[in-house]
């Protein structure tokens, strides 16, 4: 065998072995390449204590090892705590049967975060490993991974629901300021608990919208009555603006199918909300998602 062939060999084994939806110091992950440090001697008005950090993990962690125990090969579902770590990110990774989610410190300190948007940020990292398709197709990407729109449609449209629900929802969005273009969509297209869960749900998604914003130092604010206008021509894997991914997580929240009915890798139908079945609402958007079924 040339030179050239076995380095190709090696680094496709390298590559098989460790393969991950983004870079491992957590860099490219939830967020795209950053900088943004938050240590854990910053004081911040907002963002989650350490025993708030931990406690979100546990309670995703738990529901979802078990779940994910049951895809062929009954991999492990680890989620890595680096509390410490300034990092303003998280990923996912696959390293053999470890199926690995990292979470950092430093944007679970942020002044945006809410716990319920931490929950939202644990839930768009596992859906990287079964939230089913579109999944990432580039070359050099990671091909079990759902793409990052993909990852944030799951997270509301299945993982937060499953999390909430044994819980009050309704006591909970009680406490909030909710806008008032969530608390008429969800009321309209949705009816009792569901409705409460719903607008969770968007909550969730204007938690993290807000920290893109004061991250980017963006001058518009995302709102849910301003959709991102723009239509691709084909999906797109990579992460969608900021408006663009709380549209996202808005449809998630919308689409009345069941966190029960499970999605699927080769299935951009299955377990959705899509227009080929008649569906108008909780689609996801056209400023990332391009339909493969019409």
């Amino acid at each position: 065998m040339t030179h050239w062939k076995q380095g190709l060999l090696i680094a496709g084994l390298i590559i098989a072995q460790n393969s991950m939806a983004c870079t491992s110091d957590g860099k490219e992950g939830f967020l795209p390449t950053n900088n943004f440090k938050i240590s854990v001697n910053q004081k911040r008005a907002g963002g989650l204590t350490e025993a708030q950090f931990n406690a979100v993990i546990d309670e995703v962690e738990g529901l979802y090892a078990p779940i994910v125990a049951q895809e062929a090969g009954a991999p492990v579902l680890k989620v890595v705590r680096n509390w410490t770590d300034a990092t303003v990110n998280a990923y996912a990774q696959q390293i053999g049967k470890e199926w690995r989610v990292s979470m950092f410190g430093g944007l679970a300190r942020h002044e945006t975060i809410t716990a319920d948007g931490f929950r939202l940020v644990v839930c768009h990292e596992i859906g990287h490993h079964i939230g089913g398709a579109p999944r990432k197709t580039s070359a050099w990407a990671s091909p079990w991974a759902s793409n990052e729109g993909q990852a944030d449609y799951w997270a509301t449209l299945k993982c937060l629901r499953r999390v909430w629900n044994d819980e009050d929802n309704a006591a909970v969005i009680a406490t909030m300021e909710i806008p008032a273009e969530l608390s008429a969509k969800c009321g309209s297209n949705l009816s009792g608990e569901e409705t409460a869960v719903c607008i969770r749900g968007g909550m969730a998604g204007l938690s993290v919208a807000k920290l893109f914003q004061a991250l980017y130092t963006e001058v518009n604010a995302p709102k849910f009555e301003t959709p991102d206008a723009k239509v691709v021509v084909k999906t797109d894997d990579n992460h969608p603006a900021t408006q663009c991914r709380l549209d996202t997580y808005f449809q998630g929240a919308l689409c009345e199918k069941s966190f029960n009915e499970n999605v699927e890798a080769k299935s951009e139908v299955t377990g959705t909300c899509h227009g080929s079945t008649g569906q108008k609402i909780g689609l996801r958007p056209l400023c990332w998602f391009k339909p493969a079924v019409l």
